[in-house]
């Protein structure tokens, strides 16, 4: 449960009304708010010191001073409770591949009728969009996502549109044991992503993603994963797609199988000595090992 969770801050129609903190507004401190109205003193707040998190909970507001120490302590609730980091995890090219089911070559188009009956290849339909999509899911995702989840809160950050990143979820996450609300989407983040939108500490964030300029502010957070490509991206391809040569990425030796290793190794490393844990750091981690296994490879 996060800190946010804690401060009962959820929506619930059912739980009973909890009495302002302050009597006077003018001595409250503002730090939570919901579709602008604070949740201590039921008055109005202005916007610009706020962050939204509407994606975590409905019309939810945290200020710009509060945020800062609501990240901490929640970073170590988890820490201390659950023994958890948190991950961030970018869909596309990462763990899915992603394509209009009207751009498949002739080789691919065998897919069209393999489609019902493979558990990792799905074809998405929707009332909203009339274009038909094919999703892949990377060799070992449904692993990776089990064996990342007993030791990482995890998030989805993706510059796709909600609509979709739910499409997704379905079929990776249906009962949302995974992610939970934790899911983050170009109507929050449209341009570049940023870790401002996740409830956890800088210190204890790892991201995964195949793309690495969309985090301009957070590189040494970041492990870059192999992009996984599995139908054909253009004409200009120089290469047979694994579609069209009818393969598979490896997995037993996959991008997903080798991040997952690492993810172990920055968790082992980061709750090596429980005394040190406030000290601790992915990102000089991630240095460590980046370091360590470049004098490996020398």
């Amino acid at each position: 449960m996060s800190i946010v969770e804690t401060l009962s801050l959820e929506p619930n129609p059912k739980r009973q009304k909890i009495e302002p903190m302050f009597n006077d507004s003018l001595s409250c401190v503002h730090s939570f708010a919901r579709h602008g109205v604070c949740t201590a003193c039921n008055s109005m707040i202005e916007k610009r010191h706020f962050r939204s998190f509407h994606y975590y909970s409905d019309g939810l507001q945290i200020s710009h001073d509060a945020l800062a120490l609501t990240k901490r302590v929640t970073t170590k609730f988890s820490c201390m409770s659950d023994k958890k980091l948190h991950l961030v995890l970018d869909l596309d090219h990462t763990l899915v591949h992603t394509t209009i089911v009207t751009s498949l070559t002739e080789t691919e188009k065998y897919l069209i009728q393999e489609a019902g009956s493979r558990h990792d290849l799905w074809l998405l339909k929707s009332d909203d969009d009339p274009v038909e999509h094919f999703i892949k899911l990377r060799p070992f995702v449904l692993d990776f996502l089990k064996e990342a989840h007993k030791i990482f809160n995890m998030y989805v950050y993706t510059m796709g549109n909600r609509c979709y990143a739910e499409s997704v979820l379905e079929l990776i996450d249906p009962r949302r044991i995974y992610f939970g609300k934790r899911v983050i989407t170009r109507e929050e983040s449209p341009y570049m992503k940023t870790l401002d939108l996740v409830l956890a500490d800088e210190r204890g964030v790892v991201i995964v993603d195949d793309t690495r300029d969309v985090w301009p502010d957070h590189k040494s957070n970041l492990i870059e994963i192999s992009r996984y490509n599995y139908f054909r991206m253009s004409n200009k391809q120089c290469s047979r797609a694994y579609s069209e040569e009818r393969i598979d990425e490896s997995e037993c030796n996959g991008g997903l199988v080798n991040v997952l290793r690492l993810l172990k190794e920055v968790h082992c490393g980061f709750f090596s000595v429980k005394e040190e844990l406030e000290s601790k750091d992915v990102r000089l981690l991630l240095q460590e090992i980046e370091f360590s296994r470049g004098l490996l490879h020398e």
